[in-house]
């Protein structure tokens, strides 16, 4: 009796919540001292080897192996660049179709893949969170008008969150019966997955909460119960749907965090306009210009337009092979 009276207190699933944190805190830096561990008695090991370099299998074995430890090295020194607050944490990622009809939709499509395909290559993990469908099926399946994953793993906000922005798409139109060259626009917000609730306040009556069904493709309804959430916040009229969950309350309570973080992005972008309002820099109107080119018609080209990093290699890009371009962006 007394275990459920203690169960049933604030205080009790506090210090389980903070238990849990704790945890997860200690289990990220036993990982940081194993790899650390692991470089410097790589960098051992192979000191060793040099010396008997002269063997031709241990000369081929030694490049091999100094190739891969300069890899690691590369992404161990990128990630102690993840001095944000939010780093460490999971990420949420909103993919949000723009100009170009059902070419765009058909891009946002592409892009949800690419994104998948690179966190699953990095061991993170991808949920669905809410999902748009267009109404039309193109070559990467099911249109998508918008849609929102959550992507777990460690750093996975300090990884993605360079890549808020336009992206365009250049290309021969499927869907163009004279195969006429055509451009797309989709744009991508990043954003961390939990805002502390002391960052951002939101009172009730300034935000607007609706349920409704959750749909799959084309409108087809999955879900005959409204158990699926938007909820808006009406001063900035920013709004987030949730339909992952299977109740209105757990879709409500996601809603609520997801909102909060997209607030307190929308406060840290004022502060960057701001900050170069001051220093007399343009500032970059969100669907005004694009962060990235990926050019599949008339020749292969994805390129990056702030660090000027581009690759001919289109296919692989798209397949989720982001590195080289990420690398770029957080090392300038």
């Amino acid at each position: 009796m007394k275990k459920e009276q203690e169960m049933q207190s604030p205080d009790f699933w506090k210090d389980q919540e903070r238990a849990r944190k704790m945890g997860e805190e200690a289990a990220v830096l036993k990982k940081e001292v194993k790899e650390w561990e692991h470089l410097t008695g790589e960098i051992k090991t192979l000191s060793e080897l040099a010396e008997l370099a002269h063997d031709a299998d241990i000369a081929k074995e030694l490049e091999t192996r100094i190739q891969a430890l300069e890899r690691a090295v590369a992404e161990y020194e990128i990630r102690k660049l993840f001095s944000g607050k939010y780093d460490k944490g999971n990420a949420v990622l909103f993919i949000f179709s723009g100009a170009g009809g059902k070419d765009a939709e058909d891009w946002s499509a592409m892009l949800r893949r690419m994104y998948t395909r690179w966190a699953e290559k990095r061991g993170f993990r991808v949920t669905t969170l809410h999902e748009h469908f267009g109404e039309f099926q193109g070559p990467s399946g099911w249109g998508i008008k918008n849609v929102t994953l959550k992507i777990a793993g460690v750093h996975a906000y300090g990884w993605l969150k360079k890549e808020s922005g336009v992206h365009r798409l250049v290309r021969v139109s499927p869907f163009s019966s004279q195969s006429l060259r055509h451009t797309s626009f989709s744009l991508v917000e990043v954003m961390p997955e939990l805002v502390a609730p002391e960052e951002i306040e939101i009172r009730p009556d300034e935000i607007r909460i609706e349920f409704f069904r959750s749909s799959g493709p084309g409108g087809q309804n999955v879900n005959k119960r409204e158990t699926a959430v938007r909820i808006t916040h009406i001063p900035t009229k920013i709004s987030v749907a949730i339909q992952s969950e299977r109740t209105q309350e757990r879709n409500r309570d996601t809603a609520m965090q997801m909102l909060a973080a997209k607030l307190y992005q929308e406060r840290m972008r004022e502060q960057e306009r701001e900050q170069a309002r001051l220093r007399g820099e343009s500032v970059a109107v969100e669907w005004g210009s694009q962060i990235r080119s990926y050019v599949l018609h008339p020749y292969q080209l994805v390129k990056d337009h702030r660090t000027e990093h581009e690759t001919s290699q289109v296919e692989k890009v798209l397949e989720g092979d982001l590195d080289n371009f990420i690398d770029a962006e957080l090392r300038m």
